[in-house]
């Protein structure tokens, strides 16, 4: 029989304390990470959506300019898609005074300029394919480095709203892009250059305000073959929820790389739009779906981190995009397409909402937090490289210029992603 102690007057007795919440990130911390996205990725859409048509067109016949424009996209989005989980890999093992993820958002995003000012004064393809690879493993170490500090320094209850944050960024990104890509038109090398100085601008920034570490001594295998292989790879076995997630990021980003690659040709071959209109209209489209990106990314994730839940905002989020895309498949005027655009960025702002949430919350080891944030951005590179291979079949169905099949092809694939996220069971 157990003996119950009499308690002793005056004292208290011993309660386990429960453990104390971190505390909320700075301002200037969610300043910086959403200055660095914004820079980096105005450095790498613009081109994606506006400049590197453009900047084909002036070197290549206009027969030409599809396969053009789908080499260059895709050799770049390749190397991204090694690029970013290598350089993950290589920043959670980095030691030195300046901390593991500083030197790579510093050092990654001068290549990344370099890249950009190569595109601007090359005058061939190869060069235009050189200079583009040189850009997106640049901005990807610095992607991979400015991602891992959200689950680094960005407590759990806030990552929704940062998250949101962070995606409303990469949609202020594109309407600045689209801006630049418009008024520089005289000057088309400064629509590459402008955005890439902001892009060091931010990740600077960032640098200066994280509270870096060097990685631990010791904690990490020495990097070799099988670690450079193993940065590829996290097990569908042992972290079957990590899969789940990367199967449906990779399909919304089939959906989404559909219409960012593809809007300045569809306006020019459907809607009937010369080289000199096109810009401006892509300026006025991204308005339409960036004010609605800012919509749902705020209010996606402010519920999302009052209720505790991502998954259902994933599932709203896919559906919405998708019917966006069928919007985009049907249109037949600028009025239409607009309205289309208004409809994909709010599904597009409820998705990024919990995007960056839910990576966190999957992620199998805090230490490789950078490595295993590279290999889920596969699912978002991986699509910038596939759907220009596939959109040129798509795009021939039933004679040639069949838009509607691509974009129908790419809301399938949004559904098909949100679906993939609810077997998720680790997170609501």
């Amino acid at each position: 029989m157990a003996v119950v102690p009499e308690a002793v007057p005056g004292v208290v007795p011993y309660e386990p304390t429960a453990p104390v919440p971190a505390p909320p990130a700075p301002g200037k911390l969610i300043f910086g990470l959403a200055f660095a996205q914004f820079g980096v990725m105005l450095s790498l859409l613009t081109p994606v959506m506006v400049t590197l048509a453009l900047r084909v067109e002036q070197i290549v016949p206009k027969g030409d300019r599809g396969s053009a424009l789908g080499q260059v996209l895709s050799l770049g989005a390749i190397l991204a898609l090694i690029g970013n989980p290598v350089f993950g890999s290589l920043s959670d093992r980095t030691r030195g005074r300046f901390g593991r993820r500083r030197p790579w958002l510093v050092l990654g995003m001068t290549v990344g300029l370099v890249g950009l000012v190569v595109v601007a004064v090359g005058g061939s393809v190869p060069v235009l394919m050189l200079g583009w690879t040189l850009a997106q493993l640049g901005g990807n170490a610095a992607l991979s480095a400015a991602a891992a500090s959200v689950p680094d320094l960005v407590p759990e209850r806030q990552r929704g709203k940062v998250s949101g944050v962070i995606g409303m960024m990469t949609s202020v990104a594109m309407i600045a892009g689209t801006v630049m890509a418009n008024a520089f038109q005289g000057t088309l090398a400064l629509a590459f250059i402008v955005p890439g100085l902001f892009g060091l601008a931010g990740t600077v920034y960032l640098a200066v305000v994280i509270k870096d570490r060097p990685a631990a001594p010791g904690a990490f295998a020495p990097y070799g073959m099988r670690e450079f292989l193993r940065s590829f790879w996290v097990s569908p076995r042992l972290h079957p929820d990590f899969a789940w997630n990367f199967a449906g990021r990779f399909l919304v980003f089939v959906g989404i790389s559909c219409v960012t690659s593809y809007q300045v040709y569809f306006l020019e071959d459907r809607l009937g739009y010369s080289d000199s209109e096109v810009s401006g209209k892509v300026v006025l489209g991204t308005i339409a779906m960036v004010v609605t990106v800012v919509a749902g990314s705020l209010l996606g994730g402010t519920l999302s981190d009052r209720s505790g839940r991502r998954k259902p905002y994933v599932l709203v989020a896919a559906c919405v995009l998708g019917a966006g895309l069928l919007l985009v498949a049907l249109a037949q005027s600028f009025a239409v397409f607009l309205l289309a655009m208004a409809v994909f960025g709010f599904g597009q702002g409820l998705y990024l909402s919990v995007d960056v949430a839910l990576a966190a919350a999957v992620l199998p080891n805090p230490e490789e937090s950078a490595k295993d944030l590279g290999v889920l951005n596969i699912g978002n590179a991986l699509p910038q490289s596939l759907v220009p291979i596939l959109a040129p079949g798509l795009l021939a169905i039933g004679g040639g210029e069949n838009y509607g099949a691509l974009f129908l092809f790419g809301g399938v694939a949004c559904v098909l992603g949100a679906l993939a996220v609810q077997f998720i069971r680790s997170v609501k």
